[in-house]
């Protein structure tokens, strides 16, 4: 026997290492011999999912857990889960399979290699009856988690360990999340011009499903669209949904907004046409040369109204005569360009704009005083749950390419137009505005802040923050303020790289969000927060779509317990499928099929005046001029004040033999449109047809004026009426500024007949008039 000095020491020790059983015990209740091992001889397991602290909604399905184990001896691993409340832990032994590739779309292109990362990653999912009682108990206490592999050889002692603690909380999500799943297949290169993240072919792959995170599965509402739809919302009372809306050629100046139901179907009659409104007009009363689109609109918490950004009045594209409805008004006022590449493939955001509102009772839209300053670009503005304010993203108006800048490569280049947004809050003050006033906390910080998203009982702003642009940017991250403004804080649920498209659920406990911190494709993750704004680390909501597919824009919808949207039935693109064949088909000059096409397109919605238009440019192309007539006449029946379709219809009138019909027509285009030197240059060759060549000369001299004298075919008119009236030498200058015009233009044949005019004119003066 030893000593009683070595003896003390002993019982010492002995004490020591009882007192810190007695430590785990507390730690862990339930802690047994397999964790007693000396703690130098135990490796350390990275457990990347769940975090420490989640807090996880009590009716969501069993997670999947996520581990690296450094240890090469850890062939098993023992799951133990314990609570203060109980003395007996939850103890699973776990396989630990590696992480496999989930299902894959084989439509939605090819999907990327786990990294070695990803490969070495162990997983538990528990099953139903475990994963209850797990969250039945830690919604009393904590639930720590200790996760411990252990080798072959028998031993009970585990050779690496990892621990974590999660709690459930009592308050439910209480709603479902509708969102957008969508394929990252690689836009088109990285040209300015139209918001297009996809390939065309690619569109109708996006997939709109809806989630109730009490279900292992979401549910598909609506696919295979022809054309993209965009940005969604709904009313906070649940009863009214709100689209963004692609129509033909690309045109984005639609919204559907549609009634919610089990069984919904976006009807024609849904569908607004922005570009049909002057702004505090009715439809039908806009300048119809105006092209407007609306970006990330937005339907009231009542459903009344739509609150979106737009093109300020005097910088908006105009219609080109060949492709009335068309033009977007897209270049100048939004940025937007594609980058080769999977994690953020393309970046988009305005840098001019208004925001305008529109009231579905009047069927009327308006620009929102003190939101509507040209300087300015407004843009991504929502409401208080109230709707009595509007939370906005303000800076400074900006050309969306300026010159001489390189193109960018890759996302937040420097070449980028760089931007920084300033949160505004506003009165709507049923639409009469009021000062906007800088929201303390998310302005003029030297950081770009936008996507503000307010409580349910308006308390609490939360908003994305990032260095240049909008919502999808490598360094995106959530932040949440006061509504009245105060100091900023970076909520706790930020992952890496990415957060943003987040939506409150109506009950205020819970944000749902994107992020790209499990690769390029985003995933849906949701997290809690309290009455003061805390919120906890995310918890991912698994199985929304494909592992190849990506989630975005998720929105709560405040539904009924039990009932859901089954169905969205988008029976209005069925007419912009038929009229983009169509409008190809005349590309490719098959005018007989386009015909066709454009008919059974009419069919599904025969109050669409662009198409009658186009019908009848398609009839006159293929000789039918008399058919032609007609259409051009249904189209300006149905939009009487489009100086496009008046044109056309005059020109042929003049062909059906009714010049007198045709005069009138284009002196109604004139009075609608006065700047176009076009329709002045129409009407006298119409005047002169009938042989009046005097009535001709004052509105080509008014085409020449407002041509700028740059149009060769108003100047060589001008001269050909002035030299039938007897003013030859009044039409030598102008015949030679024709001709050089036409040099210049590098055009030989239209040169060569200026030239024998000019010549013309010249013997006229000289009194050898050629025979």
């Amino acid at each position: 026997m030893g000593s009683r000095p070595s003896q003390f020491k002993i019982l010492a020790v002995l004490a020591a290492c009882a007192g810190a059983l007695i430590a785990c015990a507390v730690l862990f209740p339930g802690f047994g011999t397999p964790l007693q091992a000396a703690a130098t001889s135990q490796a350390t397991i990275k457990i990347d999912y769940p975090l420490n602290g989640s807090v996880f909604p009590p009716e969501i399905t069993p997670p999947t857990f996520l581990w690296r184990d450094p240890s090469p001896s850890a062939l098993r691993w023992v799951i133990q889960v314990s609570f203060m409340e109980t003395k007996e832990p939850i103890r699973i032994d776990a396989p630990g399979k590696t992480m496999q590739q989930g299902e894959i779309d084989s439509n939605a292109g090819p999907s990327l290699a786990l990294t070695p990362e990803q490969a070495s990653t162990h997983t538990w999912k528990p099953d139903a009856e475990t994963w209850e009682n797990i969250k039945r108990l830690s919604a009393k206490s904590t639930a720590n988690i200790a996760i411990m592999g252990f080798g072959n050889d028998g031993s009970e002692l585990p050779v690496s360990i990892g621990k974590v603690s999660i709690s459930t909380s009592a308050d439910t999500v209480g709603a479902p999340i509708f969102y957008r799943d969508v394929p990252l297949l690689l836009p088109p290169p990285g040209e300015k011009g139209p918001v297009a993240p996809l390939p065309r072919s690619a569109i109708p792959l996006i997939k709109w499903q809806i989630r109730d995170i009490a279900q292992p599965r979401s549910h598909l509402v609506m696919t295979n669209l022809p054309t993209c739809a965009n940005c969604h919302s709904f009313s906070r009372d649940g009863k009214t949904f709100g689209l963004d809306l692609d129509g033909p050629r690309n045109d984005k100046g639609l919204y559907a907004l549609v009634p919610v139901s089990k069984q919904m179907t976006i009807r024609n009659s849904n569908v607004i046409h922005w570009s049909s409104f002057g702004l505090n007009q009715e439809a039908g009363a806009a300048d119809p040369a105006v092209k407007r689109f609306g970006f990330m609109s937005q339907v009231s918490p009542d459903g009344r109204y739509v609150v979106t950004s737009i093109g300020p009045p005097n910088n908006s594209n105009r219609h080109q005569k060949e492709e009335p409805g068309f033009a977007s008004g897209i270049l100048d006022r939004l940025y937007s360009t594609n980058y080769r590449s999977i994690e953020f493939s393309q970046v988009f955001y305005p840098t001019r704009g208004i925001l305008a509102w529109y009231d579905s009772k009047e069927g009327k839209m308006h620009a929102l005083p003190g939101a509507d300053d040209p300087q300015y670009v407004h843009t991504s503005a929502f409401w208080s749950p109230d709707g009595k304010y509007l939370i906005f993203s303000r800076a400074l108006a900006r050309d969306p390419y300026p010159a001489g800048v390189p193109k960018p490569e890759y996302a937040n280049d420097p070449n980028e137009t760089q931007i920084q947004y300033d949160l505004y809050k506003i009165p709507f003050n049923e639409g009469r505005g009021g000062k906007a006033v800088p929201v303390e906390g998310a302005s003029g910080n030297g950081m770009s802040n936008n996507f503000p998203k307010v409580s349910p009982d308006g308390k609490w702003i939360v908003w994305v923050q990032n260095k240049n642009g909008l919502l999808m940017r490598p360094d995106s991250k959530l932040y949440i303020v006061p509504f009245g403004g105060g100091k900023a804080r970076l909520m706790s649920c930020n992952l890496a790289p990415m957060n943003s498209w987040h939506s409150w659920s109506p009950n205020g406990h819970w944000l749902a969000f994107s992020s790209k911190a499990r690769g390029p494709y985003t995933r849906l993750m949701v997290t809690h927060i309290d009455a003061d704004g805390n919120d906890t680390p995310a918890v991912i909501v698994d199985d929304t779509t494909a592992a190849n597919r990506a989630i975005n824009i998720p929105e709560f919808v405040n539904l009924p317990p039990g009932t859901s949207i089954d169905r969205i039935d988008p029976q209005a693109t069925e007419f912009y499928r038929l009229f983009d064949e169509a409008y190809t088909q005349i590309q490719n000059n098959q005018f007989p099929q386009a015909i066709e096409t454009l008919q059974k397109a009419i069919a599904t919605n025969p109050d669409d005046s662009l198409s009658h238009y186009v019908l009848a440019a398609a009839l006159s192309a293929n000789d039918q001029e008399k058919d032609a007539l007609l259409e051009y006449r249904q189209a300006v029946g149905l939009t009487p004040t489009n100086p496009i379709f008046l044109d056309h219809l005059a020109v042929s009138l003049a062909l059906n033999g009714d010049p007198d019909g045709a005069i009138e027509q284009l002196q109604k285009a004139i009075a609608v449109d006065s700047g176009s030197a076009e329709y002045r240059f129409n009407l006298a060759y119409v005047l002169e047809s009938r042989g009046d060549f005097a009535g001709a000369i004052s509105p080509l001299e008014e085409a020449v004026a407002l041509s700028k004298s740059k149009d060769w075919r108003c100047l060589a008119e001008l001269a050909k009426v002035y030299d039938k009236t007897g003013r030859a030498a009044d039409a030598i200058p102008l015949a030679r500024q024709a001709l050089n015009l036409a040099v210049e233009q590098d055009n030989q044949q239209v040169a060569k007949i200026l030239q024998d005019d000019l010549d013309h004119y010249e013997r006229d003066v000289s009194g050898t008039k050629s025979n």
